[in-house]
């Protein structure tokens, strides 16, 4: 996973109005937790967090303080004004190669559904998975294939498992599925023979088949 380097400086005042001149000057205050002892206060400038937050990808984050002290960590939790979106404040937490970590990893869909080829719609019910491993094991996205979904089936989540990290969500939860849509046509005979069947798709299901599963489970 990519890391990206905050130069900050250590808080020598954690008062209302110490945080108020921060943040007239375009700094942004900052806590670290996880460290020995009582959490790190420290202060950067509000641009040092542009390709950090406002991406739509996860990095780790390397804290890098004038005194010379080096933290690795990652963003925990962040406050913005609620007219200007200006950062209030960033809660770090700090980490380690060998502890494992819980991070929210975004998807990246690869390949065309045959359902959509086929005039259906994808649908995503996720854009980021919740997964836990070490630091150095988790990837900058996750990748699902959603080639082989016809109209009707489903990928879940453990169409994407992987032996770097375990995924924090229910082996039931879904990532996205091809729906239906006005624009269905017919296959063609020489298309029916490349299709591969339902069971082969793996971690998908029918809705017609998950119905019926429903019914049997009630029974």
């Amino acid at each position: 996973m990519k890391s990206i380097t905050i130069n900050g400086s250590k808080r020598e005042s954690v008062g209302k109005k110490a945080t108020k001149a921060l943040r007239n000057a375009g700094q942004v205050p900052c806590v670290l937790y996880g460290v020995e002892g009582d959490p790190l206060h420290f202060a950067a400038e509000e641009i040092s967090f542009q390709n950090l937050v406002y991406t739509p990808d996860v990095h780790t984050v390397k804290i890098k303080l004038g005194s010379g002290e080096s933290y690795a960590a990652i963003l925990q939790d962040i406050q913005f004004h609620p007219v200007s979106d200006a950062i209030l404040h960033i809660d770090f937490y700090q980490i380690f190669d060998d502890r494992p970590i819980t991070m929210e990893i975004p998807i990246h869909t690869e390949g065309v559904a045959r359902g959509v080829k086929n005039g259906g719609v994808l649908r995503y019910n996720l854009r980021r998975l919740k997964v836990r491993g070490l630091p150095g094991d988790l990837p900058d996205y996750i990748v699902a294939n959603v080639t082989k979904l016809k109209i009707g089936q489903k990928l879940y989540v453990t169409g994407v498992d992987s032996k770097d990290y375990v995924i924090q969500h229910p082996d039931n939860t879904v990532i996205c599925q091809v729906r239906t849509s006005r624009n269905i046509v017919e296959l063609e005979d020489d298309e029916d023979e490349d299709e591969v069947a339902a069971d082969e798709v793996p971690a998908t299901e029918v809705d017609d088949q998950a119905a019926v599963k429903e019914g049997e489970d009630k029974e």
